[in-house]
Parts: structure tokens; C-alpha cells; sequence
């Protein structure tokens, strides 16, 4: 039986497939199983990037285990122009498991729920037209208000 995953894109660099918006939507062919794509919004960086970022969130079918779909993404990501570098500067392509229908996810290397999505606007935003339902496994709180929340501390 298939496993549903929240995943997070961003990305902020033109590659061969276009625009970050429309590296964002070559990502995701790549990826596979799409069930439910956002909108894409843009967003400021965070940290040293001065690009804006193209960000949406999507959710997909895949019968992977958490670090194995983490794996293929990163390979993804590598096959898009992502090289290792700075933290939070630009990139061509972010690809983040968010969440996924079997709850909590511990291991080396992986945790989800992903540990900063509640506090990052640009993740819950376009998470919550896909999945606003969608609770989180450890606060109980739906996506749609961990949304409201982040609203309220601007």
C-alpha cells in the first residue's frame, strides 16, 4: 500500500528546464507519483541568497520507506544542478519530505515531520491548500493552523 509524503520545492536558480517555477514543475515529473500540486508562490530568501525564491509543496504516492524517498529526491536534485554549498544560499532546486502518512520518521539523517516547517511561512502556505487538513503527528495541529499561527507572529 502506498505511503502519501508532503514535500516541500524551492528553488531560486534558472537551470536547463527554465525558471525556478518551472524547474519546480520539472522536479516533480521527475519525482513521480504526484497526487496534488500548490500553486507556486514566490518568497524572499532567507540568509545570504538575494534571489526570491519559487516555493510549492505537493504530495505524492510512493510504496518508499522515508530515507529511501529521501535518497531519490537528493539524487533528483543532483541530476537538476544541486551541488553542496552554503546553507541557505541559492539553489537550483530543494526537494524536503515534510510529512508522510505513517506519522513520525527518526533516523540518521531524516526527521520528519521536517523539523522547521511549523515556523516557515513559505513551506505552510502552499502546504496548506494541498493538505490543510493534513494534522501534524507531533503538535496535533492541522496544517491550516500552524498557517494561522505564523499569521499571527508577523
Amino acid at each position: 500500500m502506498s505511503a502519501v509524503y508532503a514535500i516541500a520545492l524551492g528553488g531560486n536558480r534558472r537551470t536547463r528546464d527554465g525558471d525556478p517555477a518551472a524547474t519546480l514543475r520539472a522536479a516533480l515529473v521527475r519525482v513521480g507519483g504526484v497526487v496534488a500540486v500548490s500553486p507556486v508562490i514566490v518568497t524572499p530568501p532567507l540568509g545570504p541568497s538575494t534571489r526570491r525564491f519559487a516555493n510549492a509543496a505537493a504530495l505524492i504516492a510512493s510504496d518508499e520507506p522515508p530515507p529511501s524517498l529521501l535518497a531519490r529526491l537528493k539524487r533528483v536534485e543532483r541530476a537538476m544542478g544541486r551541488r553542496p554549498g552554503r546553507r541557505w544560499g541559492a539553489r537550483p532546486i530543494d526537494l524536503d519530505i515534510i510529512l508522510w502518512s505513517g506519522g513520525a520518521w527518526r533516523s540518521h539523517g531524516l526527521t520528519v515531520p521536517h523539523a522547521a516547517f511549523r515556523q516557515r511561512r513559505f513551506v505552510l502556505e502552499p502546504l496548506a491548500v494541498v493538505a490543510g487538513d493534513w494534522r501534524d503527528p507531533i503538535t496535533g495541529f492541522r496544517i491550516r493552523h500552524l498557517l494561522a499561527r505564523t499569521a499571527r507572529r508577523r
